[in-house]
């Protein structure tokens, strides 16, 4: 059993007998068919079975040249429309499977993002064209298993100055990543800063009220992050097959927006624009690639679109 299968509305799902049946359904109805060539004359197919809007179950598996399907594995996915550009984005392969973990090195959120592609079999069929493409922008959205809304806090600072903060911020990694040494002694002394102001504001004042946004790696798994976000909007969506509600919040987080869904029941407190997540998600999201022309530039007007 797939641990964010509860996410997208199966929370009454326990066993994999259960869920054998959409499984087979998602075979089935050939819904978003992906077939590509796999050795010795078998194919490997991809289906999809969606439970509501932007979201649902992927099943991924082999036919063989007599017909007869097997299923590799399965996912629950939820698709954005919201992309983040990256100008340092790849994909490295799973050992246990044939599946791919995204990597952003230039995330807005200065550390490096890994997430789970959710059209790995795309990318396999890139590979296998020997195609020479790089990655244009990532879809990410994040499924949560358990979350609680929290109040906003007062924003005493001017919005416009924030923004010119955090892009010269950005900057300042940047620069730091390339080994630009002033770089690095501004961005140290500016973390003092913040360390010896929140050492000061601490003792009077509740951390959640200090602690506007955050998003940090958490656990074992690398593909798992904590988050505190700004829910952009939102919108309720029905499982049609349980019809349990599944919220889909589109959140700001460390200057990054993407989308996180969580099962209604799972979520503690009522989630309204303006207030804030708190909760564990697992990131997933789809990766855009464009070709590369021989002199390793890419060409726009060759993108090809994977989602």
């Amino acid at each position: 059993m797939h641990n964010f299968l509860k996410t997208i509305g199966f929370s009454k799902i326990q066993t994999d007998m259960q869920l054998e049946p959409l499984l087979e359904r998602a075979v089935n109805d050939k819904y978003r068919t992906l077939i590509i060539n796999g050795n010795e004359g078998s194919v490997i197919e991809q289906y999809q079975l969606p439970v509501a809007p932007s979201m649902g179950i992927a099943v991924v598996g082999e036919r063989t040249p007599d017909g007869v399907f097997h299923r590799n594995y399965y996912f629950p996915y939820m698709r954005s429309y919201d992309g983040t550009l990256t100008e340092a984005g790849s994909a490295e392969r799973h050992l246990e499977k044939e599946t791919y973990a995204g990597v952003l090195e230039d995330f807005k959120s200065g550390i490096t993002l890994i997430f789970y592609i959710t059209n790995s079999v795309q990318l396999r069929e890139l590979q296998k064209m020997e195609m020479r493409v790089k990655a244009r922008q990532a879809f990410l959205t994040g499924l949560a298993c358990e979350g609680k809304i929290l109040l906003p806090i007062e924003k005493k600072e001017d919005p416009e100055a924030v923004k010119r903060k955090s892009i010269e911020r950005r900057s300042l990694f940047e620069a730091a990543r390339q080994g630009d040494q002033e770089a690095i002694d501004t961005l140290t002394e500016t973390d003092i800063n913040m360390f010896n102001e929140l050492h000061q504001r601490i003792v009077t004042e509740d951390l959640y009220s200090i602690v506007e946004t955050t998003f940090m790696p958490t656990g074992v798994e690398c593909d798992i992050y904590s988050i505190l976000g700004e829910i952009v909007s939102l919108r309720v969506k029905e499982n049609v097959y349980t019809h349990e509600n599944v919220v889909d919040m589109k959140i700001s987080c460390n200057d990054c927006i993407f989308h996180v869904a969580i099962n209604e029941s799972d979520l503690v407190g009522i989630p309204a624009v303006g207030r804030r997540f708190k909760g564990k998600i697992w990131m997933q999201g789809n990766l855009e690639f464009i070709e590369n022309d021989t002199d390793g530039q890419a060409d726009d007007d060759n993108a090809d679109a994977v989602g």
